[in-house]
């Protein structure tokens, strides 16, 4: 078996096939594959000198609170039938995670298939993402309209544009290349969007990119939401109401700083009478994606927290070294650390002797750093050990609002 980056000459027929078995490419849709293959970087793994495996990333920021961090979205991990349970998946994915915090990554970031699987290469879990069905004539809101401008797929590199301008919160991801938007276009052909082009230039200032399988009445997705501010939001909801004597069901994750319950008519009445229909209304939690920190020090150095002033001792656990080729030059971020957390954070090599300890993983300290969950929770679900006493500083200190990534990948 051989590692190596991705040869579109060599390996682009192998990968289609790749995909096409695995269920995730249909005919006609070749563009999706390219598109994820040159958005980033592929690394594919060879069986008698066939790829029988890729993984594939793609450059991006994560924002802690005000700041954009450099991450790596990993956006592909495929295998062929050929190639399961041979270790593929797991040795592609630290491959192409080692370069990539080699290149300057700070954080790596992936939606998961299966909680736990990924925990192996130092991945920790992250929030739960709120997923709500309504009918949207159910939306109260005070706010109109405007007529709206129509797009389809020929028009991904302005609500690419749009999406870079968007409105973020903490934990928001963005992918940079503009490919990766058009990806997420193509992969649902049907879909369209609805959208102003308020921008000071007249560029696409807030938009929704939308379908269904029953174009008729629904229920449709709203797979791409961007704004700038809450105004827009409002109206693209007012849009949403505008659109409900044709559709009868809107399926949405709820947006950053927004409880969507306070928009809609008698919520608890709607879930019991619309159950088990296909215009069921709900609202359901589930924390698909994960990440791990890469770089702890730069992780640290861009990371404030007024009103704090806490320094201990970090022994840290990094699982995917083991996993990685001898000759990698990233090693994981494992060791032993003195940090400072408060308005100027850090992470500096090697122990003080007057400060309590914390030992715990990439995994459970990524979880904390990120504010998914206290150091005291992480203490009874994860691996972390330290006092009582640290425990209570360390929950004081990542006082954080829930980090939503807002970007799929």
């Amino acid at each position: 078996m051989e590692l190596r980056p991705y040869d579109k000459t060599r390996d682009r027929d192998n990968i289609l096939r790749v995909w096409r078995e695995i269920g995730w490419l249909h005919a006609g849709n070749e563009e999706l594959v390219d598109g994820v293959m040159e958005a980033g970087h592929t690394w594919v793994a060879d069986i008698d000198g066939v790829a029988e495996g890729e993984t594939s990333t793609c450059k991006g920021t994560v924002r802690y609170l005000d700041t954009d961090l450099p991450l790596t979205a990993i956006t592909a991990v495929s295998t062929s039938y050929v190639g399961r349970k041979k270790g593929l998946a797991t040795r592609l994915t630290a491959l192409a995670v080692a370069n990539e915090a080699a290149a300057g990554a700070f954080v790596a970031g992936l939606g998961m298939f299966e909680q736990g699987y990924y925990n192996r290469l130092g991945f920790g879990t992250g929030s739960y993402e709120h997923s709500l069905s309504f009918d949207p004539a159910k939306l109260q809101l005070s706010v109109k309209a405007r007529t709206p401008q129509r797009f389809s797929v020929a028009d991904w590199e302005k609500l690419h544009a749009a999406r870079l301008t968007r409105l973020r919160g903490h934990g928001a991801c963005t992918l940079l290349p503009a490919l990766s938007t058009k990806c997420e276009m193509i992969e649902h052909p049907g879909n369209s969007g609805l959208g102003y082009t308020d921008g000071p230039d007249g560029s696409l200032s807030h938009f929704i990119w939308l379908g269904a399988s029953d174009i008729e009445h629904g229920p449709y997705n709203v797979r791409m939401m961007a704004y700038q501010n809450g105004q827009q939001f409002l109206e693209l909801l007012a849009l949403l109401k505008d659109l409900s004597d044709q559709f009868y069901g809107v399926r949405m994750r709820e947006p950053y700083g927004i409880q969507m319950q306070d928009f809609l008519q008698q919520p608890f009445k709607n879930y019991r009478t619309t159950n088990n229909s296909p215009f069921e209304h709900f609202n359901r939690a589930s924390a698909y994606w994960q990440m791990r920190i890469l770089d702890l020090a730069g992780c640290l150095r861009n990371t404030h927290l007024p009103g704090v002033n806490l320094r201990f001792n970090l022994t840290l656990q990094d699982p995917i070294t083991p996993l990685l080729p001898a000759d990698q030059a990233w090693r994981g971020v494992g060791g032993e650390y003195t940090v400072t957390l408060g308005e100027e954070c850090a992470a500096a090599p090697g122990h003080n002797p007057s400060l309590p300890l914390l030992k715990t993983t990439v995994n459970a300290f990524t979880r904390m750093w990120l504010g998914v969950r206290p150091a005291s929770g992480l203490a009874l679900s994860d691996e972390l050990e330290t006092s009582p006493e640290l425990l209570h500083d360390l929950d004081w200190a990542f006082r954080l609002p829930t980090p939503l990534i807002d970007w799929s990948y």
